[in-house]
């Protein structure tokens, strides 16, 4: 089960169109007074004189908007989309000289950065991240930051095949220092808690490695974060997996899909089913693993995840 997912909310504005009503009949002297008051709201604008706090806090809000919507759009696979969104909230983060704008999306890049193979890059972001968490004094954001890094490093350490006992319990040492700097943010906990799971699976503990996902999950399902939980199933199912335990690892599996579909996240659904398909094989579940993967596939496909989708057609024949 090598495929993984990542672990951001999004509110999306909708119109009804039914409350939508037509213009009324403009007079001459209302239509001229609206025209001075576009004018001037123009001419003020393109002043240069200081903003108002009322302007620069939009801009926060518009940076914050902007940095969740690459996040969530990073969690569904699509990279280079999401650099492009975060790349304006950087913009503005760096516009408003916002400490915490500043750090979340350097960490954001930073994350996205390593999911792409671009790991030298990646972990500069992050140390940038880090860097600017202590100068300005922000220990909680710092030590989520940590929690990232070292994520990264397991994740290389994984796919490198360097797991070194000593070398992870070093790792786990160092995490749980940084788990125990954000206990008062639950979410913060929640990233130290898969970063934890990751860790002691890694080193073949699955009793330990469960465990501590199961934490994060408790997190995330009291703050109803579906696809948090939904990725917490996922690695659940993972560890279940890799101990031999295929049917709960199963169970896990369809728990995440569960919620995927709740959470309507194509990207995750269409990776559970993967994963899914996976572990049927390693059951010896011929016939019930060529139809996860054939789920799987026709769910990228239909979320324009083309190769991933042929690969998958290419198992199943």
């Amino acid at each position: 089960m090598s495929n993984e997912k990542i672990a951001i909310n999004n509110e999306q504005l909708t119109m009804n169109k039914d409350t939508v009503r037509k213009p009324k009949t403009f007079t001459g002297k209302v239509f001229y007074l609206l025209f001075v008051i576009c004018y001037l709201l123009f001419a003020f604008s393109c002043s240069s004189a200081p903003k108002k706090p009322a302007e620069i806090f939009t801009e926060r809000n518009v940076a914050a908007s902007q940095l969740n919507l690459a996040n969530q759009t990073a969690n569904r696979g699509s990279y280079d989309e999401a650099l492009l969104l975060l790349a304006e909230a950087r913009r503005l983060a760096l516009s408003t000289d916002d400490p915490q704008l500043r750090i979340k999306t350097s960490m954001a890049r930073g994350n996205i950065l390593f999911s792409m193979g671009r790991q030298d890059e990646a972990f500069k972001e992050l140390e940038n991240a880090a860097a600017e968490g202590d100068t300005s004094n922000e220990t909680i954001l710092t030590s989520l930051v940590r929690i990232y890094i070292i994520r990264a490093q397991l994740r290389l350490q994984e796919e490198l095949s360097m797991n070194s006992g000593t070398a992870i319990n070093e790792l786990i040492d160092k995490l749980n220092r940084e788990i125990n700097a954000v206990r008062s943010d639950p979410l913060a906990s929640a990233a130290g808690y898969v970063t934890l799971g990751m860790a002691e699976r890694l080193a073949g503990r699955w009793a330990e490695a469960e465990s501590a996902v199961k934490k994060a999950l408790d997190i995330h399902d009291k703050g109803l974060h579906l696809e948090d939980a939904a990725y917490d199933w996922f690695l659940i199912g993972s560890i279940r997996s890799m101990a031999g335990k295929y049917d709960s690892s199963i169970e896990a599996l369809k728990q995440s899909i569960s919620l995927d579909r709740r959470a309507e996240n194509g990207f995750g659904l269409a990776s559970s089913w993967q994963a899914l398909g996976d572990v049927y094989q390693k059951a010896g579940k011929t016939g019930e693993s060529r139809s996860a993967y054939q789920r799987a596939a026709e769910i990228f496909r239909a979320i324009g995840f083309i190769e991933r989708a042929e690969k998958l057609e290419g198992q199943i024949r």
